[in-house]
């Protein structure tokens, strides 16, 4: 966990993007970095269990077995199982639009419209240069006071994204935003979800449990306890020493139906007592 959070301190900016923020006649030269990464996660390599050494992956040929030549590899869409439409690389990045390079806010809407379900990943924007600072605050602040946030095109990962654009500190977030045919409608899913409404004692008891846990946000709310054991265990081996194994807490027996209320009423007693031994 500290090499995690030793990530976030003192590091330069890492910039992935650059281009052109643009509004009407307002242009300004912008800088974008991921706001999320996995660095910080521990990757592991396969290992050849007889020899020690890593194994390492190829490209080969389907039919013939034989490896393939990075120069020799082409990218190709499949018409059926033996046919391909053949692209070269170039071939790809000509197809590009001018959303290369200029993120040209088309439209704004109110900042909160947008469902979650729609967000794909988070960038950071930011000015490129002193120069641009003016013109780049005029836009954050007009969408920051308005309520809104910009929506534009944008080309990353050899694909053209939709993003929306949210002000945030003296900066921006440019989320790419999933394509309509990637997201499923819930109604469906959720036609067997019932009808029913709870009972007003029901609903009142349970908004008060909600009040017994809520709590201010902090990003340890969400710190992953498989990926701190996994550094315990190997800091354990590194020291030649065997790590003891994590006793298996048994899950709390219960009925196979539970009475809503009781339960209620035994998890509101259960936070009390929590809370007065804090």
């Amino acid at each position: 966990m500290e090499a995690r959070k030793r990530e976030g301190g003192g590091m330069a900016r890492r910039v992935y993007w650059k281009g052109y923020l643009k509004l009407s006649l307002v242009t300004c030269r912008v800088s974008m970095t991921p706001a999320v990464t996995e660095s910080a996660k521990l990757r592991f390599h396969n290992i050849n269990a007889k020899t020690g050494n890593r194994v390492v992956s190829r490209y080969v040929d389907s039919v013939t077995g034989k490896p393939v030549d990075e120069d020799d590899q082409m990218r190709g869409y499949p018409q059926d199982e033996d046919n391909y439409v053949l692209f070269e690389e170039e071939e790809l990045d000509e197809v590009a639009l001018e959303s290369t390079r200029t993120i040209d806010i088309e439209r704004f809407v109110p900042a909160g419209s947008i469902d979650w379900i729609w967000y794909d990943s988070p960038h950071y924007l930011a000015p490129a240069d002193k120069v641009s600072e003016e013109a780049f605050s005029v836009i954050r602040e007009a969408m920051a006071k308005t309520g809104t946030a910009g929506i534009s095109r944008l080309v990353l990962y050899r694909r053209e994204h939709a993003v929306l654009l949210l002000a945030r500190d003296r900066g921006m977030l440019a989320w790419t935003l999933r394509y309509g045919d990637e997201v499923r409608g819930g109604e469906e899913f959720f036609a067997d979800a019932g009808k029913e409404a709870p009972s007003a004692k029901a609903l009142t008891m349970m908004k008060k449990l909600i009040g017994e846990r809520l709590d201010s946000w902090s990003p340890d709310l969400v710190q992953d306890p498989v990926e701190d054991r996994l550094h315990a265990i190997i800091k354990a081996r590194k020291k030649a020493a065997k790590p003891a194994k994590p006793k298996k807490s048994e899950p709390p027996k219960r009925d196979n139906v539970i009475d809503i209320m009781t339960a209620l009423r035994k998890s509101l007693a259960s936070e009390k007592k929590s809370t007065a031994k804090d």
